[in-house]
């Protein structure tokens, strides 16, 4: 992103890195949560609580060379059409190519930063992308407007959409490997509007599935260790080809609605290789 572009607070930054000392092969890029406006700088909250999956992560994939990076956004705000987190998002993809090579990159969001990491998807360092209880706007029937338009100002705070705009690209998607987990509980964001988008994604995309957390709220917190064991079996899967397990395999070798509504199952992770 041209300097001139920034706004007046200054570049989006990567958090201290946190992975191997040796050789990077691989980069993890975490994307914390915001709020729908705001140009203030961002609450350090969301980036704290970012820490320890990209702790676990980089642990999981120390042996296979992978560094991980909470992003810090430029705003705290999606910002309408401006979508400063996705914007940041792309700007942390080129600075990874600088700094580590041409390594393949996995976005990891949530809430707000879900939605950057689907958007930024298109970026040549993304090969994956794992939306954790994605913000996403309500979209207006393709009757009133086309597909794959802009993004709206449906907030996490606030469920009202934005009556003008439609729904989020999936175009960018194409050629990553996807995952979207979001919990049937989730009062902030709709599980609904993350099932639709994993629907149209998976048109042009056969490489994405999404798991249903049953019980689970926004912050996916009663089923923790599921939620971090999916996204580690995820990652080193997708950046090291090291193989799925077998859920994770079938739901993205299922069609819709099957592999669109996988039940994350109580203790996963518990007897895989991680």
């Amino acid at each position: 992103m041209a300097q001139e572009a920034l706004p007046e607070r200054g570049a989006a930054r990567l958090g201290k890195p946190v992975g191997t000392a040796g050789t990077v092969h691989g980069v993890a890029l975490l994307l914390p949560t915001g709020e729908a406006s705001g140009t203030r700088r961002p609450s350090p909250l969301p980036s704290v609580a970012m820490r320890p999956l990209a702790r676990r992560i980089a642990r999981a994939g120390r042996p296979e060379g992978l560094v991980t990076h909470v992003v810090r956004y430029r705003f705290r705000g999606w910002n309408g059409a401006a979508a400063h987190p996705a914007h940041d998002a792309e700007w942390a993809a080129d600075e990874v190519v600088r700094r580590y090579g041409d390594v393949p990159v996995c976005l990891i969001g949530t809430g707000m930063g879900a939605r950057a990491a689907l958007r930024a998807a298109g970026h040549p360092a993304v090969n994956s992308v794992l939306a954790l209880g994605p913000w996403l706007p309500e979209p207006k029937p393709e009757s009133d407007l086309g597909p794959d338009l802009g993004p709206g100002l449906d907030p996490e705070s606030n469920p009202e959409s934005d009556p003008g705009l439609g729904p989020d690209p999936v175009r960018q998607l194409a050629g990553r490997q996807v995952l979207i987990a979001h919990g049937t509980n989730d009062a902030r964001t709709d599980p609904d509007l993350s099932y639709r988008l994993a629907e149209r994604a998976k048109k042009i995309n056969r490489d994405v599935c999404r798991f249903e957390v049953h019980s689970d709220g926004h912050g996916l917190h009663q089923h923790r260790s599921e939620v971090t064991a999916l996204a580690v079996d995820f990652m080193l899967g997708s950046l090291f080809a090291r193989g799925y397990s077998r859920p994770v395999a079938d739901a993205l070798a299922a069609p819709p609605p099957l592999g669109l509504r996988m039940p994350l199952a109580a203790g996963f992770g518990s007897s895989l290789r991680h």
